[in-house]
């Protein structure tokens, strides 16, 4: 064999081993950040039902509740009882966030309208969560129907079922993508949607908190992170685009917030505003000076008036029409 042939086959045989360990390495990090990023902060509640009658005494009547998801795992949500009959929404909250960040549009919802409010913590969030890691919004949309089924079957002291047959969904970035990817389900029956601040796709999510709490922005270091993802949530992380789910809505009425303060994701709301079919019911406001990625720390106007945008939308559209008295 020739000499520089076998010194090559020397120099491979002595590289291998470490270019095997750099891979491990690589491979060890990046399941690392995205371990990281699928277990949002989870600190504790900014309010609860509790210490909410400083502010109303209906906040003391929401109850701690737990249901089954899908997949077998529990989940819970705080839920305040409407009327009898009476629409019923499901209120879902960000990225980092946890349930207590709507508490105060949820009793004010109840307070106007008399509607039944469920307020969940999304997987990976709140205090001591029931499942560790989010999947940005796949297994969400999942655990959304169970949280639908589970107010359908809520029943009245008389055994009457609480809750009328239309249901609303409120959900803020990585809520709102839940709720947009459940409701372009065939069976959804959902029958008002009111999305905050959308992103385009789970990546953008993904990407976004691997740069809030790692700092790293780099575009390889984001494909294996979300390698890493789907490895660690074992399919359960998928990437099915906004524009795609929302195009499958129709009939349903939509109302699409967003703002300066949402950031990347006001772009991503006004690009998913043309993706609804022609006939659908879409109304957007995209110059909102507050949106729900800000609104539970803004006080005054700014809130009430974000608060009673919401408000008046769910009544117009899932309060049924009066009957009308033939002359």
């Amino acid at each position: 064999m020739p000499p520089r042939r076998r010194t090559g086959k020397k120099l491979f045989r002595t590289l291998l081993p470490v270019v095997g360990l750099v891979a491990l390495g690589l491979a060890a990090a990046a399941l690392y950040l995205a371990y990281t990023v699928t277990r949002p902060p989870t600190p504790g509640y900014m309010i609860t039902p509790e210490n909410f009658t400083k502010i109303s005494a209906r906040g003391v009547k929401a109850t701690e509740e737990m249901w089954e998801n899908p997949d077998g795992t529990r989940a819970r949500g705080w839920l305040l009882r409407g009327e009898e009959g009476a629409p019923a929404v499901v209120m879902l909250h960000s990225y980092g966030s946890d349930r207590s960040s709507l508490l105060n549009l949820g009793v004010k919802l109840n307070e106007a309208a008399n509607f039944t409010v469920l307020w969940p913590d999304l997987r990976g969030h709140g205090p001591d969560p029931l499942v560790s890691a989010t999947t940005f919004g796949t297994s969400e949309a999942e655990d959304l129907s169970a949280a639908v089924k589970f107010i359908r079957a809520l029943k009245t002291t008389q055994q009457r079922p609480l809750a009328g047959p239309r249901v609303g969904l409120y959900g803020v970035e990585l809520g709102g993508y839940a709720a947009l990817l459940a409701s372009a389900r065939a069976d959804a029956g959902v029958s008002a949607l009111v999305l905050d601040s959308v992103p385009a796709a789970p990546d953008d999510l993904l990407h976004t908190a691997l740069g809030l709490r790692t700092g790293l922005t780099a575009g390889p270091v984001r494909s294996a992170v979300r390698l890493g993802a789907s490895l660690l949530l074992v399919g359960g992380y998928e990437n099915a685009p906004a524009c795609a789910l929302a195009s499958r809505l129709k009939g349903t009425p939509v109302l699409l917030l967003t703002g300066e303060d949402a950031g990347y994701l006001r772009a991503s709301t006004q690009a998913l505003a043309q993706c609804f079919p022609s006939d659908a019911a879409v109304e957007s406001k995209d110059d909102l000076p507050v949106t729900g990625m800000r609104v539970a720390s803004s006080t005054g106007v700014l809130g009430e008036t974000y608060d009673l945008l919401i408000i008046d939308f769910f009544v117009r559209t899932l309060q049924p029409a009066p009957a009308t008295v033939a002359p």
